[in-house]
């Protein structure tokens, strides 16, 4: 099952997002396919959006 994005308006801010984190993690990511990505690097992004995302709730929430 392909993930899918509930809204379709949020795509673009989803893969500034995930460009950002990208670069904090000191992974290139290029417009398009990156599928030649390691599974490291892909998940040290994926960790970092879940990282930031935690902490963004956490501000939200004092």
């Amino acid at each position: 099952m392909a993930n899918k994005i509930l809204v379709p308006q949020a795509k673009e801010a989803l893969n500034r997002f995930k460009m950002e984190s990208a670069n904090e993690v000191g992974v290139s990511l290029k417009n398009g396919y990156n599928g030649d990505l390691t599974a490291k690097q892909a998940g040290s992004i994926g960790g970092q959006m879940v990282k930031k995302m935690i902490e963004a709730y956490e501000n939200s929430v004092k």
